[in-house]
C-alpha cells in the first residue's frame, strides 16, 4: 500500500546523502583515467543512493550513512565494469606482478622489493613501474576483489536474504586472513592504504604527507594491492 510518510522519509535521505554520492565518486575518480566521465560516476552513484533509500533497515544496525556508502561504491563499480575498457594484457601483467610477488617472498621470507619483483618478472625497475601505473589506472581496487569473487558485496548482508551459517563462517574467515595480511604489509604499503581507504585523502594528498610524487603513491597503492592478492592467493 501506497504510504507518503514512508515516500517522504526516503526523498529526505536521498537530498540529505546526495553530497555523499558526488564525494565517493571524486574519490574513485581518482583511480580512474581521463576518458571516463565524473557525471556518469554520479549518476551511477545515485542510483545506489536511490536503492539505498528504498532497502534500509534500521534494525540491522548499520546508519544510512554506511549503509548508503556501500550501495553507492557497488554502484559506481558496476558501472565501470559493464564498461571494462582495460585491456587484456593490462589483466594478465597484474596476475604476473602478483605471481612474482608470492614466488620472491616464498623463496626469500620477507617483503620482495621493487627490484626482486623486477627481476623476477625479468623485466627493468622502471619497466615494471610502468606496469604498476598500468595496473592500478586499469580498474578501481576494493578489498572485496582479492578473493577474484565479488559478486556480492558487504552491502548484501546488510538487507538481504540471510546466506547462511557456512558462507558467514567463510566470509569471517576470509576477513580474518585479509586484516592479517594487511597487517603483515610494509609500512609505506600499509600506511597509503590508510590514508587513501579510511581517511580518504587522494593521491595528491598522501603525496605531501609521505614527501614522494603523486605518481610513486600510485605505485605504492597498486604494488599493495599486488601483495595482496598474492598473499591471498589460497582464497581465490
Amino acid at each position: 500500500m501506497y504510504n507518503p510518510l514512508e515516500t517522504t522519509s526516503s526523498q529526505d535521505l536521498i537530498e540529505q546523502h546526495a553530497p555523499l554520492v558526488k564525494r565517493i565518486a571524486h574519490h574513485l575518480m581518482a583511480r580512474l583515467p581521463a576518458s571516463v566521465v565524473v557525471d556518469d560516476l554520479i549518476q551511477a552513484g545515485m542510483i545506489g543512493l536511490l536503492e539505498a533509500a528504498k532497502k534500509y533497515d534500521a534494525s540491522k544496525g548499520a546508519s544510512f550513512e554506511t549503509y548508503a556508502g556501500i550501495r553507492i561504491r557497488g554502484s559506481i563499480i558496476d558501472e565501470v565494469r559493464r564498461g571494462d575498457w582495460t585491456p587484456r594484457s593490462v589483466h594478465r601483467n597484474g596476475r604476473r606482478i602478483s605471481e612474482a610477488i608470492q614466488k620472491v617472498e616464498a623463496a626469500t621470507g620477507r617483503d620482495a622489493s621493487d627490484t626482486d619483483i623486477a627481476q623476477e618478472m625479468g623485466v627493468s625497475v622502471g619497466e615494471y613501474h610502468d606496469l604498476l601505473k598500468d595496473s592500478v589506472e586499469s580498474r578501481l581496487f576494493s578489498f572485496e576483489t582479492l578473493t577474484g569473487n565479488d559478486e556480492e558485496g558487504p552491502g548484501e548482508q546488510l538487507s538481504g536474504d540471510d546466506p547462511g551459517p557456512s558462507i558467514h563462517a567463510e566470509k569471517n574467515a576470509f576477513m580474518s586472513a585479509l586484516v592479517g595480511a594487511i597487517d603483515s604489509l610494509p609500512e609505506r604499503e600499509k600506511l597509503v592504504l590508510s590514508l587513501y581507504y579510511d581517511e580518504e585523502l587522494n593521491l595528491k594528498e598522501i603525496g605531501e604527507v609521505l614527501g614522494v610524487s603523486e605518481s610513486r603513491v600510485s605505485q605504492i597503492h597498486s604494488q599493495a594491492a599486488h601483495r595482496l592478492r598474492g598473499r591471498l592467493r589460497d582464497w581465490q
